[in-house]
């Protein structure tokens, strides 16, 4: 960076964009002390507490709830001080401060935030030592949640969660009280939890106001109209140069052309607006083959002699496939990958697969198993020991590989590079099918998009996991949903699929809420008079709550409302006669309408759970 200026205000929440490598990590480690500016300053408000995702995991022997209790240091303190302190005073003010806290509603909160990003009960209580790196990671995430600084700051949050994890994090920083910075490639959690895109490109900040679609389209805007200036600051030099040159030679005109060299000195340069050169992948295209290519028949599998993952799983594969797999992490979903690509064998039921059947699978953590030492060449030819090095550079440059990086070991490659270096090897044997799992984790903006018009231009099937709503919507056109040990078709959208999500959250708080009414209710037996009398003051002590309730529910009615109509709009073909930026227009309005509406169920939800948390409390 240079020269680069940015003011973020209390309360406001940004996106930090830009492709690998332009500094994004770099500012993050500049305001939190990391490293130190050669050149301005970063002024941090007095007494701001800063936090975000520590950079190592977290280990030991405590549970899940208390690692993110942990995080809490004031609460951690507070309740050591309790234990030891003798003086009665002290002991009120700890006291006092605990409850303005909120400190004992801590493990509850705790709780919602594990179980929001995939951790149920019994996971909660086991120890951290337990999980993989990734699952850890997800911990360290909570934690940082559960701090609750004045200023977060999340690089990359979505890369080690799944698509439920990362839509329940979409609603939760969308309500987030403080200032948040995001660094994130993810569209759908820029779209719908920030309100300001700053974008980092050689070396400066720019601001643009709104989510990332809307960036988008300023960006463009503001690029052809430096493009149109640029013409126009040319041709004035060229008129400018061609009089100096005309006539410098002549004394009466010697005045007149010094001034115009002089403004032709005073006039700043317009930056040509030439887009990135985008990562493209070229994926080798396979041999066609009949009908079906895999047929699962009534199979079980998993990893444990009678306890299967999935159960009585019947399905088909063909040729021209384009399944985008859905399911809480833990499901299966990586299960029935690893069937699929013969890793591991079905305990009941018959796997037929067609004769030649290449299989092209991208394991979860597909980058980090690269042999750090290795170059890009050596890779393949541990792969193919025959093929020639020309050929091999043949086969990575569609990757975006060139002849200046293949032979770089693979640990001082960019994460992108190492996950362009992954699929070319999955690629080598021209596979029929191309299983992802989580694919993106290391690539930016543009190198998803270009991984969607790759995707698209392949000819063989595709079976994608991804925590990128935005890539399964553009690749898939069928849905398979994971859930209860089976595995079948969904009959819905990307947003269907949101929608019966948070449906499901409502669900298991009416429940939860009934069971523990039910458990209150057991108590000992209340004259009606009393019941009355109770029932009275809970009213009078939740109205506050239940208007708030009435009326996030008519916000969600209105925008409800405002979606249907720009549907019914856009459905109409008489849009289309018109310019193409009237119907970008009215598809941008469309895609605010639904922002602004699970903003607003997020905003029913909260209210709901503020309302049921004092009814309970007031019982």
């Amino acid at each position: 960076m240079e020269d680069a200026d940015l003011a973020i205000d209390t309360g406001q929440r940004v996106g930090i964009v830009g492709r690998n490598g332009t500094g994004k990590t770099t500012l993050f480690r500049l305001i939190r002390g990391q490293l130190q500016a050669d050149g301005g300053s970063i002024n941090i408000a007095q007494g701001l507490r800063v936090g975000g995702v520590a950079q190592e995991a977290p280990h030991g022997s405590q549970t899940l709830v208390e690692t993110v209790l942990s995080a809490d240091t004031e609460r951690s303190a507070l309740l050591a001080r309790a234990e030891v302190e003798t003086d009665g005073n002290t002991i009120a003010e700890i006291h006092t401060r605990l409850a303005d806290i909120d400190a004992h509603g801590a493990p509850a909160r705790a709780a919602r935030i594990l179980a929001g990003l995939g951790f149920d009960e019994n996971a909660q209580n086991r120890p951290v030592s337990d999980f993989s790196g990734g699952w850890r990671m997800r911990v360290a995430l909570a934690a940082a949640l559960f701090a609750s600084p004045d200023l977060l700051l999340l690089d990359e949050p979505t890369n080690h969660l799944d698509l439920e994890a990362a839509m329940w994090l979409e609603q939760y920083l969308a309500k987030w009280p403080g200032t948040l910075l995001i660094i994130s490639h993810d569209r759908g959690l820029l779209n719908r939890s920030v309100d300001t895109i700053v974008h980092l490109s050689g070396g400066k900040l720019t601001r643009y106001s709104g989510n990332y679609d809307r960036f988008e389209q300023l960006r463009r805007e503001r690029q052809m109209a430096d493009v149109r200036l640029k013409v126009k600051q040319d041709a004035e030099r060229a008129h400018i140069q061609s009089f100096v040159d005309r006539f410098r030679a002549q004394a009466t005109k010697a005045r007149q052309a010094q001034s115009r060299l002089k403004m032709l000195a005073r006039m700043q340069p317009i930056a040509e607006a030439v887009e990135d050169p985008s990562v493209s992948f070229r994926l080798p295209q396979p041999t066609q083959l009949p009908p079906p290519i895999v047929t699962f028949d009534h199979v079980n599998v998993g990893y444990e002699p009678g306890k299967p993952v999935l159960s009585g799983v019947s399905l088909r594969l063909d040729m021209d496939d384009r399944i985008g797999v859905l399911g809480a992490n833990g499901n299966g979903k990586t299960t029935l990958l690893r069937t699929l690509a013969k890793e591991i064998a079905p305990e009941i039921g018959s796997v037929v697969r067609a004769p030649k059947l290449q299989v092209g699978y991208f394991a979860q953590h597909q980058v980090e198993a690269l042999d750090p030492e290795a170059d890009a060449l050596t890779h393949v030819l541990r792969h193919s020991p025959d093929m020639k090095p020309s050929e091999i550079r043949g086969r990575l440059a569609p990757f975006g590989l060139d002849a200046d990086r293949v032979e770089t070991p693979s640990a001082q490659m960019s994460g992108g590079e190492r996950a362009r270096l992954s699929l070319a090897l999955i690629c080598l044997d021209k596979p029929h099918i191309l299983m992802l799992d989580e694919p993106t984790n290391h690539l930016d903006v543009d190198a998803r998009e270009a991984l969607v018009h790759a995707l698209n231009g392949f000819s063989g099937a595709v079976l994608l996991v991804s925590h990128d709503a935005h890539l399964v919507e553009l690749v898939c056109d069928r849905l398979w949903l994971i859930e209860d040990g089976n595995v079948g078709p969904f009959d819905g959208t990307i947003d269907d699929y949101r929608a019966k999500l948070i449906s499901d959250r409502r669900e298991r708080r009416r429940k939860e809420s009934a069971e523990a009414k039910a458990e209150t209710n057991a108590g000992p037996v209340i004259s009606k008079k009393d019941q009355r009398k109770q029932r009275a003051a809970l009213r009078e002590q939740t109205a506050s709550l239940r208007k708030k309730v009435s009326d996030t529910e008519k916000i969600v009615e209105k925008h409800t409302q405002r979606v249907a109509d720009f549907a019914a709009r856009l459905a109409d073909p008489k849009v289309y006669n018109g310019s193409t930026s009237q119907v970008m227009d009215a598809q941008l309005k469309h895609k605010l309408a639904k922002d602004d509406l699970e903003k607003a169920e997020a905003a029913w939800l909260k209210a709901h759970e503020d309302l049921e948390m004092a009814e309970k409390a007031v019982a």
